[in-house]
């Protein structure tokens, strides 16, 4: 089995960086357009994007686990009939700000190994790089994003 795990460590405070992880509009300027997404376990939802060859443009979920502001966990299908996969954000505070904790397990098999090496890997380093960063920059003390934000929905 091959696993993403990645951790990062923002200068923000756990609840900026949780309100930027579960709520639809500040979501859809770092990921995917939400569909339907809640954090509230048993909701199901789409996360929606573009196209791809070999990837029909959104991925199915269900919220698993949810304990605010720490804990989010939702399971992951990204074309009708794969197995689903499981994302985990784990938030801890820190001197200065939060430790953000986030793995994307269950993938299997040669086909997984590539998902998870070659194409999510990268994809969601980039996100915890520079995409959620920037997102995190322009929200307020309240997790508000600023009426100045230049960020746009990325689909």
């Amino acid at each position: 089995m091959t696993d993403i795990r990645i951790t990062r460590d923002y200068r923000h405070s756990r609840a900026k960086v949780w309100r930027a992880l579960t709520e639809p509009a500040l979501i859809a300027l770092w990921a995917m357009r939400p569909e339907g997404f809640a954090p509230i376990v048993g909701t199901r939802c789409r996360f929606v994007g573009t196209p791809q060859r070999g990837w029909r443009g959104f991925v199915e979920c269900e919220v698993l686990e949810v304990k605010a502001p720490e804990i989010l966990r939702y399971s992951w299908i990204g074309n009708e009939g794969d197995a689903p996969t499981y994302v985990r954000y784990t938030l801890e505070e820190r001197a200065g700000g939060t430790r953000l904790v986030f793995e994307h397990t269950g993938f299997r098999g040669a086909g997984g190994f590539f998902l998870a090496r070659l194409v999510l890997g990268p994809g969601w380093k980039k996100t915890f790089d520079t995409r959620l960063p920037r997102v995190l920059a322009d929200l307020d003390e309240h997790g508000m994003l600023r009426q100045e934000s230049s960020l746009r929905p990325q689909f």
